[in-house]
């Protein structure tokens, strides 16, 4: 159990990430092999439900009751699984029997290394899920564990096929975004960070892990405000706009906060706000700054993204218990309850202001986990291939200040651009009514 005291309040909060919770589960089931262990409460026989989807994202301290009630009613009275690779069985009782939701049941399956990923009962419970939780732990033994094996790959498709809803808290939460700090070397601090976007330990990874409904191009960071994690998250970003040219997304929480995002992309912020200083925050590139990139990211040297002090806008959201603050995911535009900033960094220290809502393209975050498109070379001096399956084959060019330059059928494998002026591109790959995918193209 764990006491967090503030303001002379003692909170006692269920510490689910680490702490055994004494009570008697129905069952426990090792594995042969040892590789991991499972514990299960509730029905032993599966119950397959109609999930609602969604995501749900928990900055690392302490559940938010409320946000869990809405994460276990996403499942729809189905089964609840727990992934972890540390601890033992503290959410089980908390799920099944404290919150007052209906559900099937609850499993806790530790994973003790990499060889669990392929067994197949765990894969066999990945299949009968209606929902999958991250708890806390090490996110490295998340990666190395899960990375293109049976893991990520079974619980992809339940994303797209099943609609299952999916969340996690602190290392849970970290690996949610199409981008993520991988932890390969340990830790790192803001100040570290902020002083050496090239250090070591600030490993920014971008291989393929999970793919989450509207998190793509969106990196996570959790507990925001102790310690103080504002710099090293804005030095992941820039390390994303530096070395990849995607348009990088910020997703971060408070370690009291949760976000729980609908099958619509509204994003609702669960906390104690006003009580407390609860906040999420809601981070993309200021889109009216031409080439929108770090003037220094070099290793060895302090980070400076300045742009006159507005190259990032921020919206910072206060978390309340009834969810009634929200953001718009879906095209990170608009939302309710919450306050504009800019933030930049000059000289390694980062520098926060009030600001307002910057008239941006809406961007895309509901990649299709499934689709297969290909471009390259990236920069470019002007004649790219181009490879899209799935249908995808309609393609729209904008400018940087969201302006139509060219829209076509895709009839072959390359596109010239020759006559585009050198810049930066977004594209769109369109399927229909579809699901919208969008790269950036860099012509030279």
């Amino acid at each position: 159990m764990s006491f967090i005291v503030r303001a002379m309040d003692i909170r006692i909060k269920k510490w689910m990430s680490g702490v055994v919770v004494l009570f008697l589960t129905l069952f426990s089931v090792s594995a042969v092999a040892q590789n991991f262990t499972s514990y299960l409460t509730g029905n032993e026989n599966d119950i397959e439900t109609l999930p609602l989807g969604g995501v749900c994202m928990m900055g690392g301290a302490g559940e938010h009751d409320e946000a869990m009630r809405w994460f276990l009613n996403r499942a729809n009275g189905g089964d609840v699984l727990v992934l972890r690779t540390s601890g033992s069985n503290g959410y089980n009782n908390y799920m099944y029997n404290q919150l007052g939701v209906k559900i099937n049941s609850v499993e806790t399956i530790v994973c003790k290394n990499k060889q669990a990923s392929t067994d197949n009962y765990l894969i066999q419970k990945i299949r009968m899920a209606e929902a999958i939780w991250f708890a806390g732990g090490d996110q490295y033994d998340y990666v190395s564990y899960w990375r293109d094996t049976p893991v990520s790959r079974e619980i992809n498709k339940a994303i797209k096929n099943r609609n299952i809803v999916i969340g996690g808290t602190s290392a849970g939460m970290a690996i949610l975004g199409e981008y993520y700090f991988s932890a390969r070397n340990g830790s790192v601090s803001s100040e570290e960070a902020l002083n050496n976007p090239y250090l070591r330990a600030v490993t920014v990874d971008t291989t393929l892990f999970l793919t989450v409904p509207y998190m793509g191009n969106v990196i996570t960071d959790t507990h925001y405000d102790d310690p103080d994690r504002r710099g090293r998250h804005t030095t992941f970003l820039a390390r994303i706009a530096n070395d990849y040219y995607p348009q990088p997304l910020g997703v971060a929480c408070n370690e009291y906060v949760a976000v729980c995002i609908d099958e619509n992309g509204k994003a609702i912020v669960y906390g104690d706000y006003p009580k407390y200083d609860e906040f999420a925050y809601f981070i993309r590139l200021n889109c009216t700054v031409d080439n929108n990139v770090p003037e220094i990211c070099e290793a060895g040297k302090p980070l400076t993204w300045n742009q006159n002090g507005t190259a990032l806008t921020v919206y910072r959201v206060p978390g309340t218990n009834e969810g009634k603050n929200t953001f718009d995911m879906r095209t990170w535009q608009g939302g309710s309850g919450g306050s504009w900033f800019f933030w930049s960094v000059d000289n390694g220290v980062l520098v926060e202001n009030s600001g307002t809502e910057v008239d941006c393209l809406p961007v895309s975050t509901q990649d299709d986990p499934l689709a297969s498109i290909t471009l390259f070379p990236n920069p470019t001096y002007g004649q790219i291939n181009v490879y899209a399956i799935d249908g995808y084959n309609e393609i729209r060019f904008y400018d940087v200040v969201g302006q139509l330059v060219l829209s076509q059928t895709l009839t072959n494998n390359q596109l010239d651009i020759t006559s585009f002026s050198p810049g930066v591109y977004w594209l769109e790959f369109i399927k229909g009514n579809q699901i919208v995918v969008r790269k950036k193209i860099v012509k030279l």
